[in-house]
């Protein structure tokens, strides 16, 4: 498995690199749409709330895979995640969903039953935080930490014949806790000044909903360029922290 795994990070691509570079950045695009658009669903309550919210945190795996394939080609490593069809795809996104949902429940519940149900209710949102802002500073902690152990159980299904083990992507957290802990900080710190960043465009944007005599078309394009450009960014930036920290947790480690 180690070996395995260092020769993922560490090995170049074996065949030239052909496609447009910023196409790259796009593959992820259709998967956070569907993921918007089942959270606007989600939000209206009512019996599909729950099915909206299962496809939502789906289809923001689907955009994180392809991502991470991205980050680990551009980091030097190589991925078999593009050669993933994508009934392989989604059954390993639906291993990894009902892992990471104990995870979120119990850590929810264990919030709560320690007085802070306030907070309780943003730690199941863990995995959506990967892509969209979460609600709470902490919030965002847990989502760059939720998505490390995503990156694990990826990386060693990879190398194990498709086998999902949450409990063994946890322990190889803590065997390799001080570069992918200071990952997981950095990333949280970086989120917490993208939420600030994003904030204020947000604002910006609806000053320029109120006040401009643009179509509104144009609007609606520039809203939706705001919500997909901060998604695609906190992936990309996700991926790319994390992938260093836990190539360099195995360069320093030998």
């Amino acid at each position: 498995m180690t070996a395995a795994l260092r020769k993922q990070l560490a090995l170049k691509p074996a065949r030239p690199e052909t496609s447009f570079g910023p196409f790259k950045l796009l593959h992820a695009l259709p998967w956070l749409i569907l993921a918007a658009a089942m959270r606007v669903i989600a939000f209206g309550g009512g019996a599909v709330a729950l099915p909206a919210i299962i496809i939502a945190d789906i289809s923001v795996l689907l955009a994180f895979f392809a991502t991470a394939q991205q980050s680990i080609e551009a980091a030097g490593g190589q991925s078999s995640l593009g050669a993933l069809t994508l009934g392989e795809q989604l059954n390993l996104s639906f291993s990894i969903l009902w892992r990471i949902a104990l995870v979120m429940t119990s850590a929810a519940l264990g919030i709560a039953a320690i007085g802070h149900e306030a907070f309780a209710p943003h730690l199941m949102a863990g995995l959506d935080g990967m892509a969209f802002d979460q609600f709470t500073h902490p919030g965002r902690f847990w989502s760059a930490w939720i998505a490390i152990i995503v990156l694990l159980m990826i990386v060693r299904a990879e190398h194990d014949d498709g086998r999902v083990a949450l409990f063994a992507a946890i322990g190889e957290f803590a065997r390799r806790g001080l570069w992918l802990g200071a990952a997981v900080i950095a990333l949280g710190v970086i989120n917490v000044a993208l939420a600030y960043g994003q904030e204020a465009v947000r604002s910006a944007i609806w000053n320029f909903w109120q006040t401009s005599s643009a179509s509104q078309f144009s609007k609606n394009l520039i809203y939706f360029v705001f919500i997909f450009s901060f998604a695609m960014l906190r992936l990309w930036i996700t991926l790319m922290i994390l992938t260093l920290g836990l190539r360099q947790s195995y360069v320093r480690a030998d």
